[in-house]
């Protein structure tokens, strides 16, 4: 299953929630910010190289501690060179080899990001507890339903424990809604590019980053038990006598 990691803004930390819901899904992550990718990198072949054809994404998958990463390039002209349409090529054959592939979107709205939502099964929405980060969270929402993307979950990152702003995202968004913390245990784990389970695992965001493992296991089972009755239902109505 192919999950896109998304939010209309930059700094909310998706890559952070990208990264650690690859360790609690053991999924490839693939970093697809093409202009200012954060997760971490080697000496291999990139997202770069694979959209501009000169790798494939399996030979261009690394091992990083706990995690599989598909890095992006860090060039100006690597980018350039990529062609984002080629994106359902690259998680096609990671999606064939794994269990999971999660895309860590870019920020904004564009069509970057567009290209992602759309090559995947179900998105996770990623938001601040500010009013701008609840009004880029509903436009991503809308994006998300014009591409025919299902929100499965959202990530409420850096709050203050506050319910009430948590609710009001959930009832925005249509889909559960799970807080995590700002913590200092989080902020360590994030320096050094490592998910909290790893360097802290008593750490509360461990359980909050669970709980929407948890959520998107549970929405993926929903997800193909429709298909698997909307497809029923299509032979049906081919077999139906005229």
């Amino acid at each position: 299953m192919i999950l896109a990691v998304c939010g209309g803004k930059g700094g909310v930390g998706k890559s952070t929630v990208s990264l650690n819901l690859a360790r609690e899904l053991d999924a490839v992550v693939v970093d697809g910010d093409l202009t200012t990718p954060d997760l971490p990198w080697g000496r291999g072949p990139d997202l770069h190289d694979v959209l501009a054809g000169r790798a494939s994404p399996i030979d261009a998958v690394e091992r990083v501690g706990t995690v599989d990463v598909l890095p992006c390039g860090r060039t100006l002209a690597g980018a350039r060179a990529a062609d984002l349409e080629r994106i359902t090529d690259v998680v096609g054959p990671l999606d064939r080899r794994h269990s999971w592939v999660v895309l860590d979107c870019p920020a904004g709205l564009g069509a970057d990001v567009g290209y992602q939502l759309f090559s995947a099964d179900a998105a996770v929405l990623v938001t601040a507890p500010t009013r701008a980060g609840l009004v880029n969270a509903l436009r991503t929402r809308q994006l998300a339903r014009q591409l025919e993307t299902p929100i499965v979950s959202a990530v409420l990152n850096k709050t203050t424990g506050d319910e009430v702003i948590r609710d009001r995202l959930e009832r925005t968004i249509g889909a559960p809604t799970v807080p995590v913390e700002r913590d200092a245990d989080v902020a360590r784990a994030q320096r050094t590019w490592q998910p909290v389970r790893d360097t802290a695992p008593d750490s509360p965001a461990v359980d909050a980053f669970e709980t929407v493992a948890e959520t998107i296991t549970d929405a993926e089972r929903d997800l193909k038990e429709r298909r698997r009755r909307g497809a029923a239902r299509s032979a049906g109505r081919r077999h139906r006598p005229h």
